[in-house]
């Protein structure tokens, strides 16, 4: 698993729109949730260790702010032919798992991933009411132990983003295992 950060992003820039399914069998796209005012979508897998590591602070970070307008959108970009355990059947397997409370969809052509010019999972994105990005970095301080953690990067950007306030620190990468894109 080649480790990775995720690539500096333009600030301001707009949100990429795409539709894709999700393991509710149902199709998706950014439009979907119009009535937010923050969208943050995070390119993740299921067999990526340091998805799972964080994982159940996403969804507690989404049960948290769900009441606050912040919806959340999982895309897993991988190759599901070298990859059969980030196939479709184990998405639903792994959302299981995780008590999973947002969407999570397929990116089978990888084109999305590719537009978004997402690097690694977790990659995310996070963009204001007016679909504009304002933050793309890690989560917090510490992938491996929650109980470590001292600085809570997502949750001091959304807060800012709520409060229509630029985010005014400094955006360190997310980091995680490589897209594993198709050959």
């Amino acid at each position: 698993m080649a480790l990775l950060e995720s690539s500096k992003s333009d600030i301001n820039s707009p949100i990429i729109d795409f539709t894709l399914m999700g393991i509710d069998d149902r199709n998706h796209s950014p439009d979907e949730f119009d009535d937010k005012d923050v969208l943050i979508i995070i390119f993740i897998c299921n067999h990526c260790p340091y998805v799972k590591a964080v994982m159940d602070r996403f969804v507690a970070f989404r049960e948290k702010y769900k009441a606050k307008g912040v919806q959340l959108i999982g895309i897993n970009p991988n190759d599901t032919v070298t990859y059969p355990q980030d196939s479709f059947d184990n998405m639903k397997l792994f959302a299981e798992e995780y008590s999973m409370n947002f969407p999570y969809l397929i990116d089978d052509t990888q084109e999305t991933a590719k537009n978004y010019d997402a690097v690694c999972t977790p990659d995310i994105y996070v963009y204001d009411k007016d679909r504009k990005l304002k933050y793309r970095g890690r989560f917090d301080d510490n992938w491996q132990d929650e109980k470590s953690v001292t600085t809570n990067d997502l949750e001091k950007a959304v807060e800012l983003i709520l409060q229509g306030k630029d985010v005014d620190f400094k955006q360190i990468p997310s980091m995680g295992c490589s897209i594993k894109w198709k050959s």
